[in-house]
């Protein structure tokens, strides 16, 4: 074993709860884990993050991590912090979103068969689609009462939330679903301990209990805390929605934006829980940030490791610079070496405006005005100029300048400033 598996989990805050005796299990050889994930998308987000590094540690400490896609349980939908039922998928949606899935977790995992701790994913749908519900009832139902099904958290709070909408059998039966994938994964391939949120406990503990009894064999259960945000917002959002790990869905500059605006509290703690650092460079990291809080240390470092593990050296490269051009000191040269597709990123939400190429070159003060709704008259437009308040690609420019030819970015776009707030963008073509 490279490291003590529960051991590393706990100092990174890691562990919320266990069956007693999963430490000694982990320390006696090398063991198989399995997480399940929702394949209700086509990518994975960050609020996956804790379940990837829970499975990724425990490859680290030389154990077997296995990646279960929930297809046949995704076709169910789980009632664990849902209050209400989600759209059910088709098995094309279902393969195409677990390629996708497989991809990004192997940034993450070594899947490479040679290993003899190698990673594998499954997908339930596979094992689940061929039994009848009468030998499903028969042969896993008869084993789990309704009362213990009942006694779960995730059964109760929804059945209490709403009496008249209530749980459909089909979401009642999540749970057995989900303890078959454990008695599965354990005939075939020794899986002894399924991890997961702290809000899987019940569904968990349910699949050691069919072990125990139609296998009589021990399975073992470890669950995180869930991740919080110290103000109280949901972890993983922003105002555009959830934060993917897919560059197509979240931008690597939007994604390295949102664990840089994180606050020192959650960066402190996140740095524990989605990156790779030793204790002693985080001990080292955050000393360093609370020497100087403005610098933002911890977040940077904090940013750089995320983004650099989710979507790779060049385009974290692009990422930071990006960010210096938007926030730091840049010139119009530093704006021209960022590709379009980081250059619209960095500029996403910003008022736009369009000309034709051959409508160049254009007055300052009519592309402010008449040509755009940047500012409100020709007469606000040449106050702005007259007090030095307008850049044009980072420069300032005054009253007689005009955009031509020459002021494209990527041949089709100029970036114009009006002080260090409002920031606009014009498109030729």
């Amino acid at each position: 074993m490279n490291l003590d598996f529960i051991e590393e989990l706990e100092w990174r805050g890691m562990l919320h709860q266990a069956i007693p005796e999963t430490r000694s299990h982990c320390q006696e050889g090398m063991r198989t884990a399995y997480i399940g994930f929702d394949p209700t998308s086509d990518s994975l987000h960050i609020g996956n993050l804790v379940g990837i590094m829970m499975l990724k540690h425990f490859q680290l400490a030389g154990h077997r991590p296995i990646a279960l896609v929930g297809g046949a349980t995704g076709m169910i939908g789980d009632p664990s912090g849902k209050s209400k039922e989600r759209q059910l998928l088709d098995e094309k949606t279902l393969r195409k979103n677990q390629d996708a899935i497989k991809e990004q977790l192997s940034r993450f995992l070594d899947f490479d068969t040679a290993q003899p701790n190698h990673a594998i994913l499954v997908n339930n749908y596979d094992w689940m689609k061929d039994i009848s519900f009468i030998s499903f009832i028969r042969d896993i139902g008869k084993h789990i009462t309704v009362n213990y099904m009942m006694a779960k958290d995730s059964v109760r709070n929804r059945l209490s939330e709403d009496a008249n909408e209530g749980m459909s059998f089909t979401e009642f039966t999540y749970q057995l679903v989900q303890a078959y994938d454990y008695l599965h994964l354990h005939r075939e391939y020794d899986c002894t301990l399924q991890m997961g949120g702290s809000d899987q406990w019940g569904n968990i503990t349910t699949g050691t209990e069919l072990l125990r009894r139609i296998d009589q064999s021990k399975g073992y259960a470890l669950t995180a805390p869930l991740v919080t945000k110290a103000d109280g917002a949901k972890f993983g959002k922003s105002e555009q929605g959830n934060i993917w790990l897919d560059a197509d869905k979240t931008t690597p500059f939007a994604f390295y934006q949102y664990w840089i605006n994180t606050s020192d509290e959650d960066a402190a703690r996140f740095i524990r829980l989605f990156t790779l650092l030793d204790q002693t460079t985080i001990n080292a990291v955050v000393n360093e940030h609370a020497e100087a809080p403005h610098l933002r240390k911890l977040q940077q470092r904090l940013a750089e490791e995320v983004t650099l593990m989710v979507h790779g050296s060049d385009e974290l490269q692009k990422a930071q610079k990006a960010t210096q051009v938007l926030y730091g000191k840049s010139t119009f040269d530093d704006l021209k070496t960022l590709d379009e597709k980081t250059f619209l990123s960095v500029f996403d939400g910003v008022p736009q405006a369009k000309v034709q190429p051959d409508e160049l070159p254009v007055p300052i003060i009519d592309l402010l005005s008449d040509k755009s709704d940047f500012l409100a008259s020709k007469g606000e437009a040449r106050r702005a100029l007259k007090e030095n308040s307008v850049s044009v690609n980072k420069q300032k420019v005054g009253t007689e300048f005009e955009i031509t030819a020459d002021n494209l970015i990527n041949g089709k776009y100029v970036l114009i400033n009006r002080g260090k707030k409002k920031t606009f963008l014009l498109m030729v073509e």
